[in-house]
């Protein structure tokens, strides 16, 4: 994902209104690794800025996946969420607290039974527990 500034002239390049709302959203989800959904990043933004609507936060982030600074993930128990990297990655998801992070493969693993059929897009969930989770079960 751009820059909050780059994000700025794009959205007036392409028309769309740049409110000071938009700009903390900008803000809030560049190099964010956290995968937020539209209503975790809600709750964030709200206590930043109080009356901002959870509505504006849905429209900028549809706005920013149509334009590609950020792709929709789907990993299962829950809402959709949001990464604003954008990059060739999967994805490992904790099933104790549910975070997300990114998981890069350097190469491609040969696809069995795929006779004919051109693959255009793969997204791969891993699941499991994370490090932190992980740990507190070894304590407990």
């Amino acid at each position: 994902m751009r820059s909050p500034e780059e994000l700025t002239t794009a959205f007036r390049a392409a028309g769309l209104k740049v409110t000071p709302q938009r700009q903390l959203l900008f803000t809030l989800m560049h190099n964010n690794s956290a995968h937020p959904t539209a209503d975790s990043l809600y709750a964030v933004a709200s206590k930043q800025m109080p009356g901002i609507s959870l509505r504006t936060v849905y429209q900028t982030l549809t706005d920013l996946t149509e334009m590609g600074e950020l792709r929709t993930i789907e990993v299962g128990a829950g809402a959709m969420r949001f990464d604003p990297n954008v990059s060739d990655h999967h994805h490992a998801v904790c099933d104790v607290c549910g975070a997300v992070q990114d998981v890069y493969v350097n190469q491609a693993p040969e696809l069995r039974g795929l006779d004919g059929f051109a693959v255009a897009d793969a997204h791969i969930v891993y699941r499991g527990r994370c490090a932190s989770c992980s740990a507190s079960v070894k304590r407990s």
